[in-house]
């Protein structure tokens, strides 16, 4: 389970956190690290970090987005010191969303992303996740160092596997490439019926895409979903003759 479990960090600034990472990974079992991004890789003062895990920074995925860091995962879950956004998605403590990476990392692959030192994740980032996860901690001062925030979680999720502490998922989810594609269709019909007009978008499109990542169809709906744009798109053009 653990190597279907993925940690991504975004724009990290300092290669120290890096290194202190992979190094907390390690710690607790997992080894699949994805930088988006980062201001500075490879990097002695990673490597000095990381200690005895120079080993997942020499096997680290590079990326140039988020997008493509969790293309292939059926979860994507965003970390965050604050539990109110401009937009709300379903929110988790650290133990339960542990027990839930774990439980899905038995059917497919599991994204935990940290965002950048300074600021975290951008909403269009948290846009992106089907859930919130934070850690609770004194509310005068909740931020903590994204090395530790990683070590923190990892904890927990090495906890849930090892106690089997999770709640077995019987639903098949589709992965985020397909959601992607998904969106693209659902945006193209909208379109072609006029349901979004050019000059009065408004936030139609972030709307419906926070609604099914919060949602989560499973794949056989989501199939279901892609059918019944299909057919509008063929009445659409029947009318049209």
């Amino acid at each position: 389970m653990l190597s279907n479990i993925r940690v991504v960090l975004i724009n990290t600034f300092h290669p120290g956190n890096i290194g202190a990472a992979a190094r907390a990974m390690k710690n607790m079992g997992l080894t699949n690290l994805y930088l988006v991004e980062p201001r500075e890789f490879p990097s002695d003062e990673a490597d000095a970090r990381a200690a005895g895990a120079k080993d997942l920074l020499e096997n680290a995925t590079l990326v140039n987005s988020l997008e493509e860091a969790i293309a292939d995962c059926q979860l994507v879950i965003g970390t965050s010191a604050r539990t109110k956004r401009t937009f709300d998605l379903p929110l988790l403590n650290a133990r339960k969303g542990a027990e839930r990476i774990v439980a899905e990392s038995k059917q497919g692959k599991v994204a935990l992303v940290f965002g950048r030192e300074t600021m975290g994740l951008h909403n269009d980032e948290l846009q992106q996740c089907n859930l919130h996860i934070y850690i609770p901690a004194n509310p005068d001062y909740p931020v903590l160092n994204v090395s530790q925030a990683i070590q923190l979680l990892c904890y927990e999720v090495y906890v849930a596997a090892e106690e089997k502490t999770y709640t077995e998922i019987e639903e098949e989810y589709p992965r985020q490439k397909e959601m992607g594609l998904f969106y693209n269709h659902l945006e193209k019909v909208l379109r072609t019926t006029e349901f979004i007009i050019p000059q009065h978008e408004g936030k139609v499109l972030d709307k419906l895409r926070r609604f099914f990542n919060r949602s989560r169809p499973e794949r056989t709906e989501l199939n279901m979903l892609r059918g019944i744009l299909t057919s509008v798109e063929e009445t659409v053009e029947k009318l049209k003759k």
